[in-house]
């Protein structure tokens, strides 16, 4: 083999090998690094059940806008318990991280959490990192 084909196989492994360490990190920061934590960051927004979904169903476009991925803390009463998914008045789903054996159905509570949308066929809004307002 003559030393040209040595040297452009040679660069051909280095950039396979940069190509993939940067895909794989990119990956690894897309998984792990990148995470929110909710909890800690204060809410934009706060209301109660009824104002929330009262902004996406008269405008979902706009709703989304101003609520999407940001932290509201919203309050309501405990409808519907199921493992770490708690229901407000029937309409705010909110998916805590663990399971909180405290809630009991009845409960008025105040929650803070990440808003991820509106599900029109339900009728929900939905909240994910959830926590208890103190």
């Amino acid at each position: 083999m003559n030393k040209k084909l040595k040297k452009v196989l040679i660069v051909l492994v280095v950039i396979s090998a940069v190509i993939v360490i940067a895909f794989f990190s990119a990956r690894y920061y897309a998984y792990h690094g990148g995470k929110r934590d909710v909890q800690s960051e204060q809410a934009a927004f706060t209301m109660k059940t009824k104002d929330i979904l009262a902004a996406f169903t008269t405008n979902e476009a706009e709703a989304n806008k101003k609520y999407l991925e940001k932290p509201v803390s919203v309050s309501g009463i405990i409808t519907s318990i199921k493992d770490k998914e708690v229901l407000l008045d029937e309409i705010v789903v909110c998916n805590f991280l663990t399971a909180d054996t405290t809630l009991k159905v009845g409960q008025t509570i105040s929650v803070k959490g990440r808003v991820v949308g509106y599900d029109d066929l339900m009728g929900n809004v939905n909240l994910d990192q959830c926590s208890i307002n103190k």
